[in-house]
């Protein structure tokens, strides 16, 4: 008879790394310690951080420097804002800032967020995922919703499951110039706070004023105000977050 086979695997994704210093230097700003690297006569970096490992080796030769990979790797955690948080605080101390445009980069994570992803200087994307995350998403919003608040399920997604914010944008605009003069006031501020969000994800100044001025237009009840307190600070906490 056999051996039976034993529920204690460890996998370790290998990478590919266009850009082997400037890995090895980000991944160490954010707290990894290198346990193996060689240049030669092939590449092979391994780096751990926490409980896991990543390690990564030569790119294809298809591989093009200057483009993202497309490959993910998943970490898969108890609670996403605690890895958050610590790279967030590593990147201020390593280069004052945090890193969002280009490579590398940290994605930002809401309160209530599943996940967020860190891209590497390679293009790599390693996304960090909460274990009790939702499985099943409907994209174009939840069919259980109509109107704004379809519109504003279906922006959540492609904001956060896709990192797509351009494309929320569209999804909110598009809501609002379709069912604004019929909607709850309190769908349109809730669309409104999500716009001025994603106007400052994006720099872009000139449509946050436009979707705050919108903003301090609509009256609201104070039930209704107490409903959007937590995604109008939503803009503050990513304000923040950026400076």
């Amino acid at each position: 008879m056999s051996e039976q086979v034993s529920p204690n695997e460890t996998t370790v994704p290998v990478l590919p790394c266009t850009t082997p210093t400037e890995t090895l230097e980000f991944f160490q700003a954010l707290g990894f310690r290198a346990t193996y690297r060689q240049t030669r006569p092939y590449l092979y970096l391994a780096l751990t951080w926490s409980g896991f490992d990543l390690h990564f080796g030569d790119p294809p030769k298809r591989l093009e420097p200057g483009q993202e990979t497309g490959i993910t790797c998943l970490v898969m955690v108890d609670a996403v804002a605690p890895y958050h948080a610590a790279f967030t605080e590593a990147m201020r101390r390593a280069y004052g800032k945090v890193l969002v445009r280009d490579r590398p980069r940290l994605t930002r994570c809401r309160p209530g967020a599943s996940r967020f992803t860190l891209v590497d200087p390679s293009g790599n994307s390693i996304v960090f995922i909460r274990r009790d995350e939702e499985q099943d998403l409907e994209y174009g919003g939840s069919k259980r919703l109509k109107g704004i608040a379809r519109a504003l399920d279906n922006a959540r997604i492609l904001r956060e499951f896709k990192n797509d914010d351009r494309a929320a944008e569209r999804a909110l605009t598009l809501a609002l110039r379709r069912y604004g003069d019929t909607a709850p006031a309190v769908d349109r501020v809730l669309a409104l706070a999500a716009l001025l969000e994603l106007a400052v994800a994006l720099d872009e100044p000139d449509r946050a004023e436009e979707w705050t001025a919108q903003l301090r237009a609509i009256d609201l009840s104070d039930a209704d105000r107490q409903r959007v307190e937590g995604e109008v600070a939503n803009v503050d906490r990513l304000r923040r977050w950026l400076a």
